[in-house]
């Protein structure tokens, strides 16, 4: 990703980037914020128990000149399914009202650390961008670090984000959006199903790794949405995906990436433990291909944001995750 970036913006600083980075550090944002071709995102959203509003936090304090990215309003609108990924289409006339192009550098924040900005640089991914970044440590990194924040009761980047969210209604309503400024490409490789998923229990072609808290997954801690039964699809593993961050919610090194794909995913169930009767290393084979899964899609992201610094950019993401899989009545699919 870092060749890119240098090849289409020489006067970039690129000492922190490399293939395998997918975070920027806010160092890194600060020296490079004005830049005319880097885009900011603030990709903010909280699960619905935290009573948090992003689109307001936003307005009291945001990096300077960052948008806002409405996880919640750049969705699919024909299901009834928490942010599915919207269509090419429909992305592609959000990302444009947002102001975005194709020789856009993306960085995206929240407000957490490492959280709903990894759904959002995922997204990006799946349609095609390539040139997007995590800030690692997020707004607390950067506010920790000293930078200047800015308000905006009312500004361009709210009447962006509103327009964002009506292009998306225009798509899905058959109507003319207006000039398309970012060609998405849609990369199916990066998106699971829930026949995918159903026929990998049967076929063992990926392993499935699960990003919600091992209380959720085992099924003895519930489920934050109302009416979703707690539990986990058969033959998945439980990678928690703090385990992926240090206590200021950066992302790990490497090598402590990986011990924790080693050790963290063994915590079998026995279908696992029949299916792997001939495997003695039980823990995620970054040599073997691997899918992703979560509540709704979103954590199961920072999941991937670890892989992608350990050399694996492959990996899928089971879109509707454990929501769609239990509203479905899969729990003994």
């Amino acid at each position: 990703m870092a060749s890119s970036v240098v090849g289409t913006r020489p006067n970039f600083s690129t000492q922190s980037l490399s293939m395998n980075e997918p975070v920027v550090s806010v160092d890194w944002l600060h020296a490079n914020l004005r830049e005319p071709n880097l885009k900011v995102l603030d990709a903010s959203w909280y699960m619905p128990d935290e009573q948090r509003n992003p689109i307001q936090e936003y307005q009291v304090a945001h990096i300077p000149g960052a948008l806002f990215f409405n996880v919640d309003g750049i969705v699919d609108l024909t299901t009834n399914l928490p942010h599915m990924l919207p269509s090419e289409e429909a992305f592609a006339a959000a990302a444009s009202a947002l102001g975005i192009e194709n020789k856009d550098g993306i960085v995206v924040y929240d407000g957490k650390g490492i959280f709903s900005a990894a759904r959002v640089w995922w997204m990006f991914l799946v349609f095609g961008h390539s040139k997007v970044w995590v800030l690692d440590g997020g707004l607390p990194r950067w506010r920790a670090s000293g930078y200047d924040v800015e308000s905006s009761a009312s500004s361009d980047a709210i009447l962006k984000a509103s327009a964002a969210s009506e292009a998306i209604e225009k798509v899905y309503q058959g109507q003319t959006v207006g000039p398309v400024t970012f060609q998405a490409k849609f990369q199916p490789c990066l998106v699971w199903t829930l026949e995918q998923v159903k026929q990998n229990i049967e076929d063992k072609t990926h392993q499935h790794i699960d990003a919600r808290s091992k209380g959720r997954f085992d099924g003895t801690a519930p489920e934050p949405r109302k009416g979703i039964k707690s539990g986990h699809v058969p033959g998945s593993k439980c990678i928690p995906f703090p385990q992926m961050l240090d206590a200021s919610q950066t992302l790990l090194p490497a090598d402590e990436l990986k011990k924790r794909f080693d050790q963290e995913g063994k915590n079998l169930d026995l279908f696992q433990m029949e299916s792997l009767s001939q495997n003695l290393n039980w823990g995620i084979s970054l040599e073997s291909p691997v899918v992703a899964s979560c509540g709704t899609g979103v954590t199961a992201c920072v999941l991937v944001l670890g892989l992608h610094r350990l050399g694996k950019p492959d990996v899928a993401v089971y879109d509707g995750s454990w929501t769609e899989w239990a509203d479905r009545g899969c729990y003994s699919c």
